[in-house]
């Protein structure tokens, strides 16, 4: 039995990291990762989604190291048959941040300076009270939290879930207007056409029409969403 879960996210705080960057301006695009919403919501490293987690791989309180393990974290999924997909903009406004830093070698390396150069940068964030939508899919029932926390200021977010009806399986060109992460899905559907957008570590596509297994609602006419989804990864 296949239950697919409805996710609708509201930012509390406002969102910041770095899709891209242009000179001197860190642009934030409205889309958030799919890998980013799996640690979000302890699913990656919490007892009650893995009983096999090594106390030195739980990324709960600390991080010993900023070296990516997206595959060794994610494939326990895949053996949980748990998947994440990104989550789009269901509305959104943008805010942009100035900040400033000066040179401050002397206060560092007790360098003797004349100058006092400072310099800038920007931020466009997502503003707060930016809603956005995303879906779980999984083979059991699953309590997820009501709060998260995301991006490089770790914001506060809220989190509104509800259980969509039982799906049914088509098979046909169909359209998902939802956003993908490509790798999870071209070894079992046949893409035609899609946006991209540019983001690390994976970019995603979206607008996707495509041939083969989706997942239909007969109350939600306007949704399909591919079936056989899981994380994979480059080799």
């Amino acid at each position: 039995m296949v239950l697919i879960y409805r996710c609708q996210l509201e930012l509390h705080d406002s969102l910041y990291y770095a899709t891209r960057e242009i000179g001197r301006l860190y642009e934030t695009e409205p889309i958030i990762h799919n890998y980013a919403l799996c640690y979000a919501l302890g699913l990656v490293d919490s007892e009650k989604y893995s009983t096999t987690v090594p106390e030195e791989h739980s990324y709960r309180y600390f991080c010993p190291e900023q070296v990516p393990k997206y595959e060794e974290h994610l494939t326990r999924l895949n053996q949980q048959a748990i998947y994440v997909t990104p989550a789009r903009s269901l509305n959104h406004s943008a805010i942009l941040n100035t900040w400033k830093y000066a040179n401050n070698n002397y206060h560092v390396e007790m360098e003797k300076t004349q100058k006092n150069i400072p310099s800038f940068g920007r931020a466009k964030e997502i503003a707060p009270e930016s809603q956005f939508e995303f879906f779980v899919i999984a083979q059991k029932q699953l309590k997820l939290p009501k709060w998260i926390r995301l991006g490089k200021w770790m914001s506060k977010a809220e989190v509104t879930v509800e259980q969509l009806p039982s799906p049914k399986i088509q098979e046909n060109v169909f359209t998902c207007h939802h956003p993908l992460n490509p790798l999870d899905v071209i070894f079992t559907n046949r893409v035609i056409s899609y946006d991209v957008v540019n983001m690390p570590p994976v970019s995603l596509i979206q607008n996707v029409k495509m041939q083969g297994k989706y997942y239909q609602f007969d109350s939600i006419k306007d949704l399909k969403i591919p079936a056989q989804m899981e994380y994979r990864f480059r080799s």
